[in-house]
C-alpha cells in the first residue's frame, strides 16, 4: 500500500516538475520574441534615422 502512495507521490511531483519547466520554456520564448521585436525596431529606427541623414546630407550639399 504504501508504494502505491510512493508512487502516486513521485507521479504528481514530477507531473508539477514538467508544467513548471513548460511555463519557464514558455517565459523564455516570450522574452526572446519580445527582444527580436525590439532589435527590430531599434534596427528600422536606425535604417530611417541613417536615411533622413543621407536626405538632409543631399539637400544641405546642393
Amino acid at each position: 500500500m504504501m508504494m502505491m502512495v510512493m508512487v502516486m507521490m513521485l507521479i504528481m511531483v514530477l507531473m508539477v516538475m514538467i508544467e513548471v519547466m513548460m511555463m519557464i520554456v514558455m517565459m523564455v520564448m516570450i522574452m526572446m520574441m519580445m527582444v527580436i521585436m525590439v532589435m527590430m525596431v531599434m534596427v528600422m529606427m536606425l535604417i530611417i534615422v541613417l536615411m533622413l541623414m543621407m536626405m538632409m546630407m543631399m539637400k544641405s550639399g546642393s
